[in-house]
């Protein structure tokens, strides 16, 4: 009865971004987890709904080589996972003109197409953003008229480079992960039928501020089981940790493991400090037990 993933496969591929696909030849999973790092070496995570067997990976950079591992999840558990190593295409991305403000308000103008009845033309309306963290944003948007084939999300990134995400026409939200902490974004929606763009919205964004959390000292550590021990009127309450220890280590990640031999918690949150130093934290569902960290 555990579900099996099959072979994790490159399907398109383009110098900023790749498209990734997978089968799960037995059973189903609940989601699915994409990890890998970015070209900085920090370590990213696209989570994928456990209806989708296939996920574009935006942000990437050309010429680089990516080490994408996808797990394959049941009730936040990951029971299985496949990996696949994928070099970004060396050509530089087009330079695709990004719309100005007065352009915007000039668009049915400008993109509507004097062959198409005006009836039939669809209609993009209102983008805009659903929630931020300092590394993404998911945007929202409507199509009260019509429909369209496929979209198309722009933006430059922290680095000035044009990004381009490429969203099924079927979808009416999408999360833009790779992005930079305190950093403003211009996003451009643009709705396509066939290779041609119909209509488009754009929207603003600025990512939250990257928490500096203090990691605890080596003495902290010793001491954390009285520091944090609550009072001694519920101790049946206390939920306990047990060892936190290394079961793979490769060049690039670490797989570590612990217990829980008394009671329960709601969540688990990994922290340490990257290779320049910087904090980087890891949130991790209460039903596991387990973290591989890229």
């Amino acid at each position: 009865s555990q579900p099996v993933l099959g072979d994790l496969s490159v399907t398109s591929l383009t110098p900023s971004s790749v498209q990734l696909q997978w089968s799960v030849p037995d059973g189903s999973f609940d989601s699915f987890m994409l990890q890998y790092q970015d070209a900085q070496g920090q370590p990213q995570a696209l989570p994928v709904d456990g209806g989708s067997h296939s996920v574009t990976v935006p942000g990437l950079s050309p010429s680089h080589r990516y080490h994408f591992h996808l797990y394959g999840l049941r009730g936040g558990k990951r029971i299985d996972h496949v990996s696949i190593e994928v070099i970004i295409a060396a050509a530089q991305p087009e330079e695709l003109p990004l719309p100005s403000e007065k352009l915007q308000h000039e668009k049915h103008r400008t993109e509507s197409s004097t062959s198409e009845a005006p009836l039939l033309r669809p209609v993009l309306e209102e983008l805009r953003v659903s929630s931020v963290t300092p590394s993404s944003v998911q945007l929202q948007w409507t199509v009260p008229k019509g429909s369209f084939d496929s979209f198309t999300l722009q933006y430059r990134d922290a680095q000035g480079q044009p990004q381009a995400l490429p969203i099924d026409g079927e979808s009416r939200s999408v999360t833009v992960p790779g992005l930079s902490p305190s950093h403003r974004y211009h996003f451009h929606l643009y709705g396509l039928r066939g290779r041609k763009k119909i209509d488009h919205v754009s929207t603003k964004a600025v990512t939250e501020e990257q928490e500096e959390l203090p990691l605890p000292s080596e003495e902290q550590k010793h001491e954390q089981l009285q520091t944090e021990a609550p009072p001694s009127d519920a101790p049946p309450a206390r939920a306990v940790l047990g060892e936190l220890r290394v079961s793979s280590v490769t060049p690039s990640s670490v797989g570590l493991q612990w217990s829980v031999p008394e009671g329960s918690f709601d969540s688990f949150m990994l922290q340490y400090r990257d290779a320049q130093g910087q904090p980087q934290v890891l949130p991790i569902d209460s039903g596991s037990h387990s973290v591989t960290v890229l």
